[in-house]
C-alpha cells in the first residue's frame, strides 16, 4: 500500500496539479472554463460555477495536506471569483458566468448550491478567512429556505427561485425532479461545513439527509442507491449508477465519521459495505469499474471520476470491513488509471472516457463545466490522508 502512497503523491504534484495550475485566468479571475481534446485552451469559454467551486475545493484540500503557499493562492484566487458569483438580490450562486464574471446563466441549482458550500468550507479549514465561512452560511440558509419542500430538496430554479425543469441533473431520457445525485452532494457539503464549524443546525440537516438516503434512496433489496425520482421521492426509471454508489459508499462513512455517533456510523458501515461489495461483484470488471445499467444494458465505457471514486471507496471498504479483496481491486484500478485513462501527452490530465479496451475516446474535453480536478485530486489526497497500511 505504500507503493500506492508514493504513485498517488507523484500523480497529484507531477500531473494533476501541473496540468490545472496553468489554467488560472490572472486577467479575468479564476480559471479558464473550456480546453479541448487537441489541448486548446478557449480564454472566451463561459466559466461553469461547479468547476471553479471544485478548483476551490481542490486547491484548498491540497494545501491542507501538502502545505505549498502557491496553493493557497490558488484557492485565494478561485473565492475572490466565485464571490463574483453570488446573487447579491436574490441569494445562491449562478449556474454559468461569462469568462470575465457576468452571469451568463442564471439559474439557481441546489447541487450547485452544495459544491459552493463544499469548497467554501474547505477554503475556511485551509485559510481561517471567517468571510468564506460566513458566505458558506448564507448559501446553506439560502438552501434551507430556498430548496425544500415538505418531503426534501426541489433542485431547479430560476434566478428568483421559481422552479424550473431539472435538465441540469436529468438523464437517460428522464425528468427527475428530485436525484439521489443532489442529496448525495448536499451531505458532502454539509459534511464539511459541520467540520469547519460544529454548528447544530447544519449537523440536524445533515442527519435529515442521511435518513432520507436510508429510507428513501438505498435499495436495501438489490444493495444499491435509486438514481431518480419525482417530486414525491417516488423512483422513476431503471437506473444504476456504479460511480455513484461507489463514491456514496465513502461519503457516507465520513458523514458519519464527521458527526461522531458510534451507532450511526456502525449502521451506515453495515450498508456501505454491502454497497461496495456489490459494486465489487457487479461491476468491477476488467481492470475497472464499468459506468451503469439502464434497465439491462450495461454501459461498460471507463469514465475518469467513476475510476477514481473506485480507488477511494474500495481502499474504505478495506478500512471499513478487512477484505482483502478490497484493497486488490484499490491497486488494479489504480493501475488502469495509469496506465490507460492518464493521458501520456506532455501538459495533459486524464481522459474523459476511455473505452472497455482502454483506448481514449475523446468524447469528453479536457476542462469544461463538469470536468475538473476534484475527483481524481481528491483520490490522491484521500490516498495519502488515509496511508493505508496492510
Amino acid at each position: 500500500m505504500a507503493v500506492l502512497v508514493n504513485e498517488c503523491k507523484k500523480e497529484l504534484t507531477e500531473r494533476i496539479l501541473p496540468f490545472w495550475n496553468k489554467l488560472r485566468d490572472n486577467e479575468n479571475g479564476g480559471f479558464y472554463g473550456f480546453m479541448n481534446n487537441a489541448l486548446e485552451v478557449d480564454k472566451k469559454a463561459d466559466k461553469g460555477v461547479i468547476l471553479n467551486s471544485r478548483i476551490l475545493w481542490f486547491y484548498s484540500s491540497c494545501y491542507r495536506t501538502l502545505g505549498e503557499e502557491y496553493m493557497l493562492d490558488n484557492a485565494k484566487h478561485a473565492y475572490e471569483f466565485l464571490q463574483k458569483c453570488v446573487d447579491k438580490k436574490n441569494g445562491g450562486v449562478y449556474w454559468m458566468m461569462t469568462y470575465d464574471g457576468m452571469p451568463a446563466d442564471t439559474m439557481k441549482h441546489t447541487y450547485n448550491q452544495a459544491f459552493a458550500i463544499y469548497a467554501l468550507s474547505a477554503y475556511y479549514l485551509a485559510s481561517k478567512d471567517g468571510s468564506a465561512l460566513k458566505l458558506a452560511f448564507e448559501l446553506f440558509n439560502t438552501v434551507e429556505e430556498k430548496c425544500t419542500d415538505d418531503i426534501a430538496y426541489m433542485e431547479a430554479f430560476s434566478a428568483d427561485w421559481k422552479l424550473i425543469p431539472n435538465d441540469a441533473l436529468s438523464e437517460n431520457g428522464l425528468m427527475a425532479d428530485k436525484t439521489m445525485n443532489t442529496v448525495l452532494h448536499l451531505i458532502e457539503a454539509y459534511t464539511v461545513l459541520l467540520e469547519a464549524s460544529g454548528d447544530h443546525r447544519v449537523e440536524e440537516r445533515l442527519l435529515f439527509l442521511l435518513e432520507i438516503t436510508k429510507e428513501k434512496i438505498f435499495n436495501s433489496k438489490d444493495n444499491c442507491l435509486r438514481v431518480f425520482f419525482n417530486r414525491e421521492l417516488e423512483q422513476i426509471g431503471d437506473i444504476h449508477s456504479y460511480g455513484h454508489d461507489i463514491e456514496a459508499s465513502w461519503l457516507l462513512d465520513r458523514a458519519c465519521e464527521v458527526i461522531g455517533n458510534k451507532r450511526l456510523q456502525a449502521e451506515w458501515r453495515f450498508i456501505n459495505l454491502r454497497i461496495s461489495r456489490n459494486i465489487y461483484e457487479i461491476a468491477f470488471e476488467n481492470g475497472a469499474v464499468n459506468n451503469e445499467r439502464e434497465n439491462d444494458k450495461i454501459d461498460k465505457k471507463r469514465i475518469w471520476w467513476v475510476q477514481a471514486e473506485s480507488v477511494v471507496g474500495f481502499i474504505n471498504a478495506f478500512q471499513q470491513g478487512g477484505e482483502k479483496q478490497f484493497i486488490d481491486a484499490a491497486e488494479t484500478v489504480f493501475n488502469w488509471i495509469i496506465t490507460k485513462q492518464a493521458d501520456k501527452r506532455a501538459n495533459s490530465e486524464w481522459w474523459g472516457e476511455v473505452t472497455f479496451e482502454g483506448e481514449p475516446m475523446q468524447t469528453v474535453d479536457m476542462v469544461n463545466p463538469w470536468k475538473c480536478p476534484y475527483h481524481n485530486g481528491r483520490m490522491c489526497l484521500e490516498v495519502i490522508n488515509r496511508n493505508v497500511s496492510m
